[in-house]
């Protein structure tokens, strides 16, 4: 049976990289998948899955109004894997067209992206994947105090917590930096003030 896979974590846990991975080990074996990514994420360009190691691979851009699963099914051949890049930037509809896709023409789906925001708070995607997902697995990142991090700290350009602003703001690791619980709270606390 097709399951619906959420591989979540904070910011350089090597989400794309493995999601990248999996892909390479299907199409090495002649198999076809279908590769989404958000269209609101330019840094590696639209449509394009890069990874901070310097992997990539072209994808389809997705934006809200996209229909996921009209463009799994129109596409040629037998689909063996759908794979989603920035997931956390799903619609739950969108997110249940992937789960359609798992239970109705059992093609395993494989969404990767962030939890949370730099607020701590889910994203909208993210929420509906951790809802209903077969299976959800937590990739891991290291804070710079050793402990695991789980958390995405938004920073200023001088390295302050940011603390207000849009859910949404695309960054790499000159707006983000991925941290502990511990140290996300202390320096929202510095960063509020």
């Amino acid at each position: 049976m097709a399951k619906l896979y959420f591989y979540y974590a904070s910011m350089n846990a090597g989400k794309s990289t493995n999601l990248l991975q999996a892909d390479f080990s299907y199409r090495e074996r002649g198999m076809n998948t279908v590769l989404f990514t958000a269209g609101i994420d330019t840094r590696s360009g639209t449509g394009q899955i890069g990874s901070r190691i310097g992997l990539d691979r072209p994808a389809i851009a997705f934006d809200a109004d996209s229909d996921l699963a009209a463009i799994v099914l129109a596409a040629d051949g037998p689909i063996a894997c759908v794979m989603v890049d920035e997931a956390q930037f799903l619609t739950p509809t969108q997110v249940d067209q992937l789960a359609m896709l798992a239970d109705k023409e059992r093609i395993p789906v494989l969404a990767y992206g962030l939890r949370t925001d730099f607020r701590g708070d889910l994203f909208p995607g993210s929420a509906r994947l951790l809802a209903i997902a077969d299976a959800l697995i937590e990739l891991k990142s290291v804070c710079d105090c050793g402990r695991k991090a789980t958390m995405n700290l938004r920073i200023d350009q001088d390295g302050r917590a940011v603390t207000h602003g849009a859910q949404t703001e695309i960054g790499g690791n000159n707006r983000y930096i991925a941290v502990c619980r511990k140290h996300f709270t202390e320096r929202l606390a510095v960063g509020a003030l």
